[in-house]
Protein backbone atom coordinates (compact mmCIF):
# COMPACT_ATOMS: atom_id res chain seq x y z
CA UNK A 1 0.00 0.00 0.00
CA UNK A 2 1.51 3.32 -0.59
CA UNK A 3 0.87 6.21 1.27
CA UNK A 4 0.36 9.55 0.09
CA UNK A 5 2.70 12.29 0.41
CA UNK A 6 -0.79 14.76 0.72
CA UNK A 7 -1.66 12.43 3.44
CA UNK A 8 1.33 13.07 5.06
CA UNK A 9 1.78 16.44 4.52
CA UNK A 10 -1.59 17.24 6.28
CA UNK A 11 0.02 16.10 9.77
CA UNK A 12 2.51 18.54 9.71
CA UNK A 13 0.79 22.02 11.01
CA UNK A 14 -1.42 20.06 13.69
CA UNK A 15 2.69 18.97 14.55
CA UNK A 16 4.05 22.29 14.33
CA UNK A 17 1.29 23.83 16.41
CA UNK A 18 1.70 20.66 18.98
CA UNK A 19 5.64 21.45 19.17
CA UNK A 20 5.04 24.77 19.67
CA UNK A 21 2.39 24.17 23.03
CA UNK A 22 5.08 21.57 23.91
CA UNK A 23 8.06 23.92 24.04
CA UNK A 24 5.54 26.60 25.51
CA UNK A 25 5.05 24.75 28.78
CA UNK A 26 8.04 22.59 29.13
CA UNK A 27 10.95 25.19 28.45
CA UNK A 28 12.80 28.12 30.85
CA UNK A 29 11.56 31.25 30.30
CA UNK A 30 14.39 32.35 28.42
CA UNK A 31 14.09 29.82 25.58
CA UNK A 32 10.21 29.80 25.19
CA UNK A 33 10.08 32.71 22.56
CA UNK A 34 11.55 30.34 19.87
CA UNK A 35 8.70 28.22 19.86
CA UNK A 36 6.30 31.13 19.23
CA UNK A 37 7.18 31.43 15.63
CA UNK A 38 6.35 27.94 14.90
CA UNK A 39 3.22 28.09 16.02
CA UNK A 40 1.99 31.36 14.70
CA UNK A 41 2.67 29.57 11.29
CA UNK A 42 0.65 26.10 11.95
CA UNK A 43 -2.33 28.51 13.15
CA UNK A 44 -1.62 30.68 10.18
CA UNK A 45 -1.38 27.52 7.49
CA UNK A 46 -4.64 26.23 8.80
CA UNK A 47 -6.39 29.83 8.93
CA UNK A 48 -5.13 30.02 5.01
CA UNK A 49 -6.26 26.65 4.11
CA UNK A 50 -9.67 27.56 5.60
CA UNK A 51 -9.98 30.84 3.93
CA UNK A 52 -9.06 29.52 0.73
CA UNK A 53 -11.69 26.49 0.61
CA UNK A 54 -14.62 29.08 1.47
CA UNK A 55 -13.80 31.05 -1.74
CA UNK A 56 -13.11 27.78 -3.73
CA UNK A 57 -16.73 26.94 -2.64
CA UNK A 58 -18.16 29.98 -3.37
CA UNK A 59 -16.80 30.19 -6.98
CA UNK A 60 -17.43 26.66 -7.67
CA UNK A 61 -21.50 27.44 -6.71
CA UNK A 62 -21.19 30.82 -8.80
CA UNK A 63 -20.14 28.34 -11.68
CA UNK A 64 -23.09 26.09 -11.08
CA UNK A 65 -25.45 28.86 -11.20
CA UNK A 66 -24.35 30.58 -13.91
CA UNK A 67 -24.29 27.26 -15.78
CA UNK A 68 -28.25 26.42 -15.34
CA UNK A 69 -28.87 30.19 -15.94
CA UNK A 70 -27.24 29.49 -19.14
CA UNK A 71 -29.24 26.06 -19.66
CA UNK A 72 -32.42 27.84 -18.91
CA UNK A 73 -32.59 30.51 -21.88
Amino acid sequence: MKISQRFILSFVTPFMILLSVMGLILRDNSKKIFYLPIGLMGISIILEKDFRRKLNRKNILKKIKAYQKAKKI
